[in-house]
């Protein structure tokens, strides 16, 4: 029984983090659907959600009017949450032209203030950035114009986390990312992606649905647009550029908090796992979501069924000193504070998955508490 559980959650871990994208990169060049682009102009509204972002949200706007689209077509929505710092009046210095301010008071988190911007939008495509994210100048043109497929409802862009500083938790970030585009190339490929960025993410406006205050925007809006039968597609060459957050604390909070808000996402979208309605959608977000989030498990499962095989071969014994190895790697890779030393290199990779499954590994323990998290503090990057 030990045997067999340790090359269940094995083989499992090898299935999630390279079977599932051979499959994906296999099923898409034989299963491929294009989409239909041009040079397309419709009206945009940028929405912003922002609470105490006075250090960044100034360039932000300066970033989103200074990009390659039709002033005339173009509207900036700033959506204050609260904001007890400067933010209200840094915005305020940019109401005379095509930026708007809407306040939400009392706070109540990200996805309550894109609802109310959302009533006020008056473009046809809401594209969603963050109140730190600076856009490529031809970013927009080359979101929407997917949106000439009547299939698209939902275009994300390209995140490059910048990292001047060489930090590990940035080289981690990265590599991360790196990962998860290779994904959603050959997703979007397939017929829709499972994940998106959020910070340069757009909408048709006609099939924007209203989400619960407790429900993560990044996730849940395509989850409902592929409920309504659209594509949700990536767009690599529309880029979003963000800096890598620097800490380990930082990063670990940002990762409970988003695998948290994922978590109760899937759980009210749960009805898309019906693959008799869904295909292989269903298949799509079994495998690259929720066993994603249940990796922290599974490398328990292994370790600990591993220890109590020490003693039945030289292969496990084996085994089992490389998973330490790893996990001692990752621990040094905790006080490498710059990512061009010969340590950091070898360390940014094991440091920076098991970082991202104990958060996990916490987020399922609120989940299974029923915690929520609406609010939040600005991300330190």
């Amino acid at each position: 029984m030990t045997e067999y559980l340790f090359w269940l959650s094995f083989t499992l871990i090898i299935y999630i983090y390279f079977g599932y994208p051979i499959l994906i990169f296999a099923i898409s060049k034989i299963c491929a659907k294009d989409i239909r682009k041009s040079f397309f102009e419709p009206s945009v509204s940028v929405l912003i959600s922002a609470y105490n972002e006075e250090s960044s949200i100034g360039n932000t706007i300066e970033n989103k009017l200074q990009i390659n689209y039709p002033k005339g077509k173009l509207e900036i929505i700033v959506i204050s949450d609260g904001s007890t710092d400067r933010t209200d009046d840094i915005v305020k210095k940019y109401s005379e032209g095509s930026v708007r301010l809407f306040r939400q008071e009392p706070r109540a988190g990200k996805t309550s203030a894109l609802n109310m911007g959302i009533a006020h939008a008056r473009g046809e495509i809401l594209v969603f950035s963050d109140a730190n994210s600076m856009y490529e100048k031809d970013a927009l043109l080359y979101l929407v114009e997917n949106f000439i497929d009547p299939t698209v409802g939902y275009v994300t862009g390209k995140m490059i986390y910048s990292n001047p500083d060489g930090t590990v938790t940035g080289d981690g970030c990265s590599a991360y990312m790196k990962y998860e585009n290779f994904l959603r190339h050959h997703e979007t490929r397939l017929g829709s992606v499972v994940g998106v960025d959020g910070g340069i993410d757009a909408v048709r406006k006609s099939i924007y649905r209203p989400m619960l205050a407790d429900q993560l925007p990044d996730f849940i809006l395509p989850l409902m647009v592929i409920e309504q039968g659209y594509r949700v597609v990536y767009e690599p060459r529309a880029l979003l550029k963000e800096d890598a957050l620097k800490s380990l604390a930082e990063e670990y909070k940002m990762r409970v908090r988003v695998s948290l808000r994922a978590l109760w996402a899937l759980y009210d979208m749960r009805h898309l796992l019906n693959p008799l309605k869904y295909g292989l959608f269903s298949w799509q977000i079994f495998s690259h979501k929720i066993l994603r989030y249940m990796v922290f498990a599974l490398l328990i499962s292994v370790y600990i069924s591993n220890a109590f095989l020490w003693n039945k071969s030289i292969s496990y014994k084996s085994l089992f000193l490389a998973q330490n190895m790893f996990y001692l790697i990752a621990y040094v890779g905790m006080f490498q504070k710059k990512g061009n030393g010969v340590w950091a290199k070898v360390t940014f990779v094991p440091y920076y998955f098991t970082l991202l499954n104990l958060a996990a590994g916490l987020a399922f323990w609120k989940f299974l508490k029923r915690e929520k998290q609406v609010v939040w503090t600005p991300r330190v990057g």
